[in-house]
């Protein structure tokens, strides 16, 4: 993989990084939620390819 490759990828995995928790934390603050666990799943798709990545997992609230 070249560097103009690799540099595009971790601005776009930042862009997803960065977005996703000011959504989780919007979620949480929006809903009250202070307890308990929050269950994720996030779901990777090229458009056009036959790709799907799956990341399940869970945020501790305290």
């Amino acid at each position: 993989m070249d560097e103009k490759f690799n540099m595009s990828m971790r601005k776009y995995l930042k862009q997803v990084g960065v977005t996703s928790q000011q959504a989780i934390e919007a979620l949480v603050r929006d809903r009250g939620l202070e307890r308990g666990d929050l269950k994720l799943r996030t779901v990777v798709t090229v458009e056009g390819q036959d790709f799907e990545h799956v990341v399940d997992g869970k945020i501790d609230l305290g």
